[in-house]
């Protein structure tokens, strides 16, 4: 009866021994996988600077853009663009001294000139410069002054003198109109004169009055008050009353 009774408190202390070790185990070694995934997305705080490696890529040539052509393209093969000369490092043959008198024959020319004649000097053909057109053709040149019959004898008449005179024409500031006729008696022209010759008689012409006068018939008229010379100019624009004084455009 005791042994009965010691083996089933051996039964039952066994029992409550499993039991308790049973829960005092560790658990499984299965965790969470939120926290395995936050564990894998941590950084560590404090990271290397240093740049990590990559291994380098497969290269693929691009076929959009062609290849750029070579910078001597097209250039001519000369010293510098062509490529190096070949050098004939070959040694000439040596001559017989009969070659040699027969290649002086040779060089020698087949036509001899004097000394004389070659050092004689041989004229050089000058061409004449080429003549170029005339891009203007000028009108006639217009008659300075025409003298009548009457004042062609009168002018003769002055030279025939003992003492020749010449009569020169020009214009002075005078009168209403502001310009009048001043004919005055000299012994020879001046360099600046303009000399005007018919019938065997000269008249001068002063150059500041040309531009005046140009163009002008001059005349004697002779009448019971009094003798003079008159002109009957185209250039007169306005002429005062008395016939004095003139203006030209």
């Amino acid at each position: 009866m005791s042994l009965s009774r010691t083996a089933g408190a051996l039964v039952s202390a066994s029992a409550s021994t499993s039991a308790l070790l049973k829960f005092a185990a560790p658990s499984s070694s299965s965790r969470c996988p939120q926290c395995l995934r936050a564990f894998s997305s941590y950084k560590p705080y404090r990271q290397s600077s240093k740049r990590q490696l990559q291994t380098a890529s497969a290269y693929y040539p691009s076929t959009f853009n062609p290849e750029p052509p070579p910078r001597n393209l097209g250039v001519p093969d000369t010293s510098i663009a062509g490529g190096v000369p070949e050098v004939n490092n070959t040694i000439p043959p040596r001559l017989t001294p009969d070659q040699r008198e027969a290649s002086a024959q040779d060089d020698r020319p087949s036509i001899s000139i004097p000394e004389s004649e070659a050092q004689r000097s041989k004229p050089t053909a000058t061409s004449k410069p080429a003549l170029r057109p005339r891009r203007y053709n000028f009108g006639p040149r217009k008659a300075t002054i025409k003298l009548s019959p009457a004042a062609v004898s009168h002018l003769r008449d002055l030279l025939n003198r003992p003492e020749p005179k010449l009569i020169r024409i020009g214009t002075k500031a005078k009168g209403c109109s502001g310009l009048a006729y001043h004919l005055e008696y000299v012994d020879k022209p001046s360099k600046l004169d303009e000399q005007v010759e018919q019938d065997g008689v000269k008249v001068l012409i002063d150059n500041k009055a040309l531009l005046n006068i140009i163009g002008s018939e001059m005349d004697w008229l002779e009448d019971k008050l009094n003798q003079r010379f008159v002109f009957k100019n185209p250039n007169i624009t306005e002429q005062c009353g008395c016939g004095e004084s003139f203006s030209v455009s």
